[in-house]
């Protein structure tokens, strides 16, 4: 036998009312997070079989801006990387490497060089089922907005040769086909 719920007359504008004030609540909370109301409001990242796709209107312009900003300090205003960028330090992490075309940064198709500013070195890798890996790579969500790690990327592929920025888009096409 079934039992019948009753229902207080004017319940559901009460539930209604709640549910608005906590969502209130949640915003306002948030506002005062700074980051956090960033990243509950920006929207989520183009996505192609789960892999994040550069959007077409990222800007290498906005990305130098961002890059000097951001990411200079350990990977050289020139994308030079720290020296011996190979070899891990005394802690066991290795050093920023290079973003130019020396370095490794187009040998990785976007979904991860995305991920890898996103999450940071270690969530980046973990995701892909590679657990204890020591990266000095902090994860820049709460700090840069997805189109603007966009524009980052997009400033650094705009230094290197015609003939690397084709070999990393078959990087970037392959890592489509495999769902990464």
């Amino acid at each position: 036998m079934k039992r019948q719920v009753r229902r207080r007359p004017g319940a559901k504008p009460i539930v209604l009312a709640a549910l608005g004030a906590g969502l209130a609540g949640l915003v306002l909370l948030a506002a005062g997070q700074g980051g956090l109301l960033r990243l509950l409001l920006r929207p989520p990242a183009a996505v192609a079989g789960g892999t994040p796709v550069m959007p077409p209107d990222s800007s290498p312009e906005r990305g130098r801006v961002l890059y000097a900003e951001n990411c200079a300090s350990c990977h050289g205003a020139r994308l030079e990387g720290q020296e011996d960028w190979q070899t891990p330090g005394p802690d066991g992490i290795l050093p920023a490497p290079p973003h130019d075309a020396a370095g490794h940064t187009w040998h990785h198709g976007d979904g991860i060089l995305f991920d890898y500013v996103s999450l940071g070195g270690a969530r980046a890798l973990e995701k892909r089922g590679i657990a204890g890996f020591r990266s000095g790579m902090p994860g820049f969500s709460a700090a840069l907005t997805e189109q603007e790690i966009w524009d980052i990327l997009a400033y650094i592929k705009s230094n290197w040769p015609e003939r690397i920025r084709a070999l990393q888009a078959s990087q970037t096409e392959a890592e489509r086909e495999r769902g990464d």
